[in-house]
């Protein structure tokens, strides 16, 4: 038996999808995007040319979820799969599109730099258990029109595992098809085996702006994987309750499916979100709140009852240092993540709002998903039955630490934590300079960079995904790529 976790009952899922669909069909979707509008209206969506809004009815949501897959596999750079989106298996990622890093030696909160990012996929590298690496920061030292596809650059040439990423434009999601190509070499390939999952962004309330759904369209014409992620904000651009918050999240996803899908049936999608609450105290969205965990995991919820694969900002913290409250957020929320069975979890390493990465962070963090693996193990018996034999020797013996027992079973039923996780005691970790979280983890980060073994990528893709990023560097003047 594995431990789980459920927010909602039966009658409460499926009336929170009814309502949704009710309100894509009565309320509708505002759709910026003419070419969009065209599509739905091809296929029967009712759309009022004078406001741009779009009538969805049911028949037109069932359909798009009967062709989209209800599982899929990942690849990396080396062809070799790493993900499949099926069953109860969470993945882990770094949270995605921070503009600030935690500075490892100041202490201070600042823009990101190319250096970072690289530091960032190789550290990324060397912890296993997050299954992929994300564009976690935009560098500050390239254009703007660039910042989108030059951090999808810089994962793929440092880093093996496959990336979750994104597009800020219309434009610019070209780049990024280019760099994605250049890996496998072809559109079939490509969608045979994605490297990347690409991130597209409803706006709360009910609403896909000119980017976000051109930006769906595009990956769906190249069967590219993508996550579907309102950001809906309880008690602002949201219903106050959950449970009104979770009909929007749902209508907007939902919307999100059936554009893909009449594009190109079949597109592979999970259903995601961001979804927080509003503190009207600060005017904050803090994404460390329960409640936002909560309209998370019961979004997941939702999902896999839609029979989608699921993803999920989740597992991160509004404190703006590695300390106490970054640790009870990050590991409450990646602990329901892990028992709620989301598929891709987004968010260790993130801090303030999900607007700055730590590297330090990153490294504890992964601790916490090691934690959340044996959790979701469960207990089972291991040679525990008829226990009266075991019994008598550790009666005879006084202890049990040699024991056949033991020695077969010690690393199979404990976990043992790296070395970011004191359990020395207190004599020994003054002996050894009484290091503090911080300092461990900054120890952990510089050894693992140290350790990094380069990319494996064939030469040849290296060449040609130099080429798209310095080609479309110089389309927005910036002649020479930054020393990386």
């Amino acid at each position: 038996m594995q431990p789980g976790f459920q927010l909602l009952d039966n009658d409460l899922a499926e009336r929170i999808i009814t309502e949704a669909k009710t309100v894509l069909a009565e309320v509708g979707v505002d759709i910026n995007d003419e070419q969009t509008r065209n599509l739905l209206a091809d296929h029967g969506a009712g759309v009022d040319r004078a406001d741009g809004r779009v009538r969805i009815g049911e028949s037109m949501v069932e359909a798009a979820l009967d062709s989209a897959p209800r599982s899929f596999s990942l690849y990396n750079v080396l062809d070799e799969e790493t993900h499949l989106f099926e069953g109860r298996r969470t993945h882990f990622t770094p949270g995605s599109a921070a503009i600030n890093i935690l500075d490892r030696l100041s202490g201070e909160i600042r823009p990101a730099v190319t250096s970072d990012l690289v530091a960032l996929a190789q550290l990324v590298s060397g912890l296993e258990r997050y299954d992929a690496q994300s564009t976690a920061m935009v560098a500050s030292d390239v254009p703007e029109a660039v910042s989108d596809s030059y951090r999808l650059f810089l994962g793929l040439l440092h880093c093996e595992k496959p990336v979750v990423t994104g597009a800020f434009t219309i434009e610019g999601f070209s780049v990024i098809r280019d760099l994605l190509l250049a890996v496998r070499g072809s559109a079939d390939e490509l969608a045979a085996r994605p490297v990347a999952i690409v991130t597209c962004c409803p706006t709360s309330p009910l609403r896909w702006t000119n980017e976000g759904s051109r930006n769906l369209m595009d990956c769906a014409r190249l069967r590219i994987p993508a996550e579907i992620v309102p950001v809906p904000l309880t008690g602002f651009m949201a219903p106050v309750t959950l449970v009104g918050t979770l009909i929007q999240h749902t209508a907007e996803v939902l919307s999100g499916v059936v554009i893909a899908q009449l594009v190109q049936p079949g597109t592979p999608l999970l259903f995601g979100g961001s979804p927080a609450i509003f503190d009207v105290r600060y005017e904050t969205t803090p994404m460390g709140a329960v409640e936002t965990t909560m309209l998370t995991c019961a979004a997941a919820e939702i999902g896999r009852r839609l029979g989608l694969p699921t993803q999920g900002y989740i597992g991160l913290s509004d404190s703006k240092a590695l300390d106490a409250q970054a640790g009870l957020e990050t590991g409450i929320g990646a602990t329901l993540a892990a028992l709620t069975g989301i598929d891709n979890v987004s968010g260790p390493g993130m801090l303030d709002f999900e607007s700055c990465q730590s590297l330090e962070k990153l490294v504890v963090d992964h601790e916490i998903c090691l934690m959340t693996d044996r959790l979701r193990a469960g207990i089972e018996p291991r040679e525990d039955f008829p226990s009266r034999p075991l019994f008598e020797e550790l009666l005879a013996e006084k202890h049990l630490l040699i024991a056949d027992h033991t020695r077969r079973h010690l690393r199979s039923e404990l976990t043992f934590p790296g070395p970011v996780v004191d359990r020395t005691s207190r004599a020994r970790w003054l002996e050894e300079g009484a290091a503090t979280l911080g300092d461990r983890a900054a120890r952990e980060v510089d050894r693992i960079i140290a350790e990094y073994t380069p990319s494996r990528i064939d030469d040849d893709v290296r060449r040609e995904l130099e080429e798209v990023m310095t080609t479309a560097a110089r389309a927005h003047g910036m002649d020479t790529l930054p020393e990386r």
